[in-house]
């Protein structure tokens, strides 16, 4: 992620004695993103990444820490946080809560085929039905009550079209949140940002998922959707691939059907995957952070995605 919080070897030559790593033998920061400082962390031990948050409240951080060791321990591949020799998970660095997390192997795959995105849809279920009993509840933090918050900081800064279509969805979003379909969808912990560039592969195996400071508990469907919306779509028109989405679509319902409901709201929540990350985008471009490496996304990409499932549709979850 962007790199908000600078950290030096020296920084780290005694704060990294309180871990079971050795010493620090290389740290590089991780440009990419926008939201955390992330850093690759090489020790005598191995490889690792280190994150200081800039946003999280410590109070916050119980949950995702909490739940990647979940699933690491029941079989999903994603970073095991390392503890402190007290057992501790979560530290301080510079003033910011800090974690160390084991890094995944393999490479992000940017031009993915059908035989990737169904790795993916395979690998989402799994994580679905594994987050099951997880003991730790938190909403949603970038959910229906947050666009309806955020959307009037961003309409100053919008053209007429845009204010048009993002006061449009965002009503549409809170009429649909408000239906009987939508209150019958499952629901648990769920990534929510499960993009093409939080997940690994090697060849055509993947090899894991990782940045789970998005996660919180939702609608399967709607992290369905935000996967969709990134793996499966063209990325100059947002228009969704058929190939690509039957494969990642058909993997999940495989390992956890899809139900009924899930039928009527997979549209509605297509949109809605669509909205948030055009709503972030642009509230991060316009109302930016001070960054020592910030590259902002291009909010028009989702804008088109959003314009691309209204008008277009989308294909039909397998029953």
């Amino acid at each position: 992620m962007a790199v908000f919080t600078a950290v030096s070897l020296d920084d780290l030559s005694q704060w990294i004695k309180q871990f079971p790593l050795g010493e620090v033998r290389a740290l590089e920061g991780i440009s990419s993103g926008i939201d955390n400082s992330n850093f690759f962390l090489t020790t005598e031990r191995g490889d690792y990444v280190l994150t200081l948050f800039e946003n999280l409240r410590v109070e916050q951080l119980p949950f995702y820490v909490q739940l990647m060791r979940h699933l690491a321990e029941r079989g999903i591949p994603v970073p095991a946080p390392v503890p402190t020799h007290a057992g501790e998970l979560v530290v301080t660095l510079h003033g910011k809560p800090a974690i160390i997390v084991s890094r995944l192997s393999g490479a992000s795959q940017l031009a993915p085929g059908p035989e990737h995105c169904a790795e993916v849809g395979r690998m989402l279920a799994r994580m679905h039905l594994a987050a099951r009993d997880f003991p730790l509840a938190q909403p949603n933090l970038r959910g229906l009550d947050w666009i309806s918050a955020t959307a009037p900081t961003v309409m100053p800064f919008l053209s007429a079209p845009e204010a048009v279509l993002l006061r449009a969805e965002v009503a549409f979003q809170q009429d649909f949140a408000a239906s009987a379909t939508y209150a019958a969808l499952a629901r648990g912990p769920v990534h929510a940002d499960l993009f093409r560039n939080n997940v690994m592969f090697e060849g055509e195996r993947l090899t894991g998922c990782f940045d789970f400071y998005f996660a919180g508990v939702d609608t399967w469907l709607f992290d369905v959707a935000v996967t969709v919306n990134d793996w499966c779509v063209d990325l100059a028109s947002g228009v969704l691939d058929a190939a690509r989405v039957r494969a990642l679509l058909d993997a999940y319902h495989a390992a956890r059907p899809f139900t009924p409901a899930e039928s009527v709201a997979w549209l509605p929540l297509l949109r809605a995957g669509a909205l948030r990350f055009w709503l972030s985008r642009l509230y991060d471009l316009h109302c930016p952070r001070a960054a020592e490496l910030l590259t902002p996304h291009d909010p028009t990409h989702f804008e088109r995605i959003l314009r691309a499932r209204i008008e277009h549709g989308a294909p039909e979850l397998p029953t």
